[in-house]
């Protein structure tokens, strides 16, 4: 298959989010057929939805990969319970999130995946750290992702400094 660029997604909110996160970065690129071209800033944002929970962690990697979307994101589900992920609660606390966001400039949906994801261009924890690995990322059937961006200028988020 013809490599496609994909954006993934990872958020944390439990056993040391940052640490979570960089672990996930250096994992995604263990995947078969993958490597990861750029990764975010660590950004801090708000829960959404369920709130009685931590802040969390969040940041976006741009990937090269030769994986169907559905594999794709069956390894990323592997990571993610490689850490420890429980899914009790619907937007609840988790160790490990990982979204695709992106793949490529395709549409694509499945039971359980759809992309792009449906709420990314809604939600700055993705487009703040999403524009910073694919600054002229197109949200298929929207358009440009930065054209969102002032879109959620509202939502609390703050770029964490680049220190463990």
């Amino acid at each position: 298959m013809t490599p496609r660029r994909a954006v993934v997604a990872l958020g944390s909110n439990l056993q040391d989010p940052r640490a979570q996160v960089r672990r996930a970065f250096g994992e995604l690129g263990g995947l078969p057929g993958t490597r990861v071209l750029a990764r975010s800033s660590l950004w801090e944002t708000a829960p959404v939805g369920y709130a009685d929970q931590p802040a969390f962690v969040n940041a976006c990697a741009l990937v090269e990969t030769t994986l169907p979307p559905r594999r794709l994101l069956d390894g990323l589900l592997a990571i993610e319970r490689a850490h420890g992920r429980v899914r009790d609660i619907p937007n609840g606390p988790r160790t490990l999130d990982l979204d695709i966001v992106l793949y490529g400039e395709s549409a694509h949906h499945e039971d359980g995946l759809t992309l792009p994801h449906p709420r990314a261009h809604e939600r700055a924890f993705v487009l703040a750290p999403l524009l910073e690995v694919w600054p002229d990322a197109i949200i298929p059937g929207l358009g440009a992702a930065s054209q969102y961006r002032e879109r959620v200028a509202g939502q609390a988020i703050e770029r964490l400094p680049d220190t463990p």
